[in-house]
């Protein structure tokens, strides 16, 4: 591991501008909020957005960014059944004719899946693709609750979620095999999804989830795609992400190898998996974390970054990084003196989210309202992340993607793509198909078609030769 390295102390960032920059939206499957709420005038028609826009038009949604972002996210899902195209704009109508903002995204959004909930029927089919939805708009409250009045609800949010995504992986057919995988003190729990029960050898993907993504969204951006080309798909939770973060406590780890490692030990002992032909791929910041994995478990027979990530913490805007320094004390004095207590509460609402899952005390105090008083630790944390110096140990052949108006990690897909040596591709996504922004919100189908031809062409149909 080679992290980036720390800047020197500077001086004191302007209090206004401490925040410049953290402006471009994101929810669900991305890795962080977007601008403060300027409510909206009421009904989605008053949202107008400027002609040079990444999301023109009937994609502006709402005013905010970020919310625009989780809104995109969920309509995207509904080619995957993951949505209802006509439950996402409702709930848009509702939001905006209260005035869009966190608190009222997330009571509406909460409303939708408690109502879906209600819903079933006891038909398998029917109950088994309201619980995804369920889940979807749970996960769409959940990712904005902590700028709500209601912080504390974070874990009875991710806990309702979890529910629903358990219930649909129950009902699929062939029901979702669900274990806990061995990892420290802490088992990650998988679900392994199959075309069928026949117990062939099949080539199989590992989906690797961002720094706050749900596990529905690894159903829109991969499951789905992989059982109708009679691929085995395996969904987890690693440090960071879903369980681990929001119920056992364990952030983030640099060393994802450790991760991914018990991961295909679990899937080599099974009979219906080709142990030969196991994939990795990386949404979002997992763009990050599954090169790092590559780069030292070389039984990875394929892998796809989407984006390419090189450093999360370039991520940030040069204003939030400019406050580490390599003295912890300094660091949060200037964090906490300096720079807390000028942020809005949308601002604060942004960095609460994007520290959580690197730091338990960050979750904590933003469940309780409060703003995190330790910048130091968990921005070293995310300076750890940088995979610069392991790029060029992965072997396995290699898919980068990029898209048009990334918000989050510009330029770096292109780096990623750059100081590999190994076969690779690289793939950019674009305005022209409706596909724009980090992770093609609006366009998943398209993100797995790129995805499961490369990795077709990349694996064959038949075993590879010994």
């Amino acid at each position: 591991m080679n992290p980036a390295p720390l800047p020197t102390a500077p001086a004191a960032p302007s209090r206004r501008t401490a925040l410049a920059g953290l402006v471009a939206g994101a929810a669900g499957a991305v890795g962080i909020a977007g601008a403060s709420a300027a409510s909206a005038a009421p009904g989605a028609a008053a949202v107008r957005a400027p002609a040079d826009s990444p999301t023109p038009g009937v994609m502006q949604l709402f005013a905010d960014p970020g919310l625009n972002f989780g809104a995109l996210l969920a309509l995207g899902g509904a080619g995957a059944k993951a949505a209802e195209v006509g439950e996402v704009l409702t709930a848009v109508n509702a939001i905006n004719a209260a005035g869009a903002n966190e608190n009222t995204y997330t009571a509406e959004f909460r409303a939708w899946g408690d109502r879906l909930v209600a819903a079933r029927t006891g038909h398998p089919q029917t109950d088994r693709f309201r619980s995804l939805r369920a889940a979807q708009y749970y996960a769409q409250a959940l990712f904005f609750v902590l700028g709500s009045t209601t912080p504390g609800d974070e874990e009875r949010l991710y806990r309702d979620g979890r529910r629903n995504w358990d219930t649909f992986a129950r009902l699929c057919e062939p029901a979702a095999i669900t274990d806990r995988v061995p990892y420290g003190r802490t088992p990650l729990p998988v679900w392994f999804f199959r075309p069928d029960t026949s117990g062939k050898p099949r080539p199989t993907v590992i989906l690797t989830n961002g720094s706050d993504g749900q596990n529905l969204d690894m159903w829109t951006y991969g499951v789905m795609a992989a059982l109708e080309r009679g691929w085995n798909a395996l969904v987890y939770d690693g440090p960071g992400q879903g369980q681990l973060l929001f119920v056992d406590e364990v952030v983030f780890t640099p060393r994802w190898e450790r991760v991914v490692a018990p991961l295909i030990d679990w899937l080599q002992a099974r009979h219906d998996v080709d142990s030969r032909r196991i994939a990795l791929t990386g949404l979002s910041m997992a763009g990050n974390l599954a090169p790092r994995a590559a780069a030292f478990d070389h039984r990875v027979a394929a892998l796809a970054a989407m984006p390419g990530c090189i450093s999360p913490w370039l991520g940030f805007p040069q204003e939030i990084r400019d406050i580490l320094t390599p003295d912890r004390e300094e660091t949060n004095r200037i964090w906490n003196e300096e720079v807390v207590p000028e942020l809005s509460p949308s601002e604060q609402y942004q960095l609460k989210k994007r520290f959580e899952p690197f730091s338990v005390e960050a979750m904590r105090a933003a469940r309780r309202g409060r703003m995190f008083t330790d910048f130091w630790t968990p921005a070293r944390r995310i300076v750890a992340l940088d995979i610069r110096g392991v790029v060029r140990r992965i072997k396995a052949p290699t898919l980068v993607l990029d898209y048009e108006d990334e918000q989050f990690y510009p330029g770096q897909p292109r780096e990623m793509y750059e100081l590999l040596r190994v076969p690779k591709k690289y793939v950019r996504l674009t305005a022209a198909t409706g596909a724009q922004l980090h992770c093609s919100p609006m366009a998943p189908q398209q993100h797995c078609e790129v995805m499961f031809d490369w990795l077709q062409d990349t694996l064959g149909s038949r075993r590879r030769a010994g």
